[in-house]
């Protein structure tokens, strides 16, 4: 049976079972192999290509995946001693299992990579789970060929996500739930403001005053200071101006 180093370790080391048939033990991951970086030609990766670090729960995956981007001018594949400074980490797995959640977690305490999961079964319940693991993109193994990988990774470090489509309605409808039984009750909404608070700076930028905003919302004069000085604590803005130039920025009014 081949021992798999975890993403923990720093070293990765091999051992024969002579037990017929062994197979990998599942939630052990391969970080990513310095035998599979493309060497740039002169000190440093030449600019426009994207630094990888790809973790995968066995050789065979790892392996594959390495060699469909190793070819490509724009990836520059990075050794296991350098991972943490990768642009993106690609996660290669049958599915989204335990271990592979408290790997997403661990990876995602390194704002300075953006992870992108290739998944062969995506069951709907492990979307929610993706989205708490701070997953920016999503391919399915089946349909991970080399240009399809290359646009998911120059994608993420641009900053975009990417999901199949069936994936990201079932997103959307997500959201949609969300907002109409939990926040919708409790008059609150997705943004960073509230219904009452959106309401209030709208109010601001249409040149109310205090007074004025409290008769159009039936609130007291006094709520109203409250409401407006509670956002622009909780949000770092200096006066009410700043309030509603951020919220028009954010799309919130």
């Amino acid at each position: 049976m081949t021992t798999i180093t975890d993403t923990t370790n720093s070293t990765t080391s091999t051992t024969v079972n002579s037990t017929a048939g062994s197979t990998a033990t599942r939630g052990h991951y391969r970080r990513p192999d310095a035998s599979g970086r493309r060497t740039p030609a002169s000190g440093g990766a030449p600019g426009g290509r994207v630094s990888v670090a790809v973790y995968a729960e066995d050789l065979i995956l790892q392996t594959g995946m390495i060699h469909q981007l190793r070819v490509r001018p724009e990836i520059e594949l990075l050794p296991e001693d350098e991972a943490d400074r990768a642009q993106v980490s690609l996660v290669v797995v049958d599915m989204v299992d335990e271990p592979t959640v408290q790997l997403l977690h661990r990876l995602q305490r390194n704002t300075a990579t953006r992870t992108g999961l290739v998944v062969g079964f995506f069951e709907s319940g492990a979307l929610q789970t993706m989205i708490e693991c701070g997953v920016a993109a999503v391919l399915r193994r089946g349909e991970a060929d080399q240009d399809r990988l290359v646009h998911l990774v120059r994608a993420m470090a641009n900053g975009e996500g990417v999901l199949p489509g069936d994936l990201l309605g079932k997103l959307l409808d997500h959201v949609s739930s969300l907002q109409r039984t939990v926040l919708d009750p409790r008059g609150l909404t997705l943004s960073t403001l509230t219904a009452r608070e959106a309401e209030m700076i709208r109010l601001v930028s249409e040149g109310c005053d205090t007074a004025e905003i409290a008769q159009k919302t039936s609130y007291s004069e006094r709520t109203v200071k409250n409401v407006l000085h509670e956002v622009a604590t909780r949000l770092e803005l200096r006066n009410r101006a700043h309030a509603v130039g951020y919220a028009m920025r954010h799309g919130l009014i």
